[in-house]
């Protein structure tokens, strides 16, 4: 699952759930949105509602191509749903300032990390 990789826990709602060094969480079926709440706390990232609105697109997009979303597939998305200023590379990553859609957004989202990810 994550090789060599140290397993730390995060505290939701009591429960301690296993996550990676990296804050992927290692038991995909532990993933709720309380789940996202801890780990955006965790990280220092306050939740609004396009976090929200990614967040559910990569959930959503993984289920139907049991892929991850690249990062041009979100900008063509949400530049149709929010227009060009929004739906742009640089707000994308200014609104995940660790490690964009493709990182934070997918721990976020409880999708395991992207191949070729360092």
């Amino acid at each position: 699952m994550y090789p060599n990789m140290q397993i730390k826990t995060i505290n939701v709602n009591g429960e301690e759930i296993q996550t990676c060094s990296e804050g992927y969480i290692v038991n995909l079926d532990q993933w709720s949105e309380d789940f996202v709440r801890a780990l955006a706390e965790h990280e220092g990232l306050e939740l609004t509602e396009e976090h929200w609105e990614i967040i559910r697109y990569i959930r959503d997009f993984h289920e139907k191509h049991n892929v991850q979303p690249n990062v041009r597939t979100m900008i063509k998305h949400f530049r149709e749903v929010w227009g060009a200023e929004r739906g742009s590379n640089k707000y994308l990553h200014d609104i995940f300032p660790r490690g964009g859609p493709q990182k934070q957004g997918n721990r976020l989202a409880g999708i395991r990390r992207t191949k070729g990810e360092h």
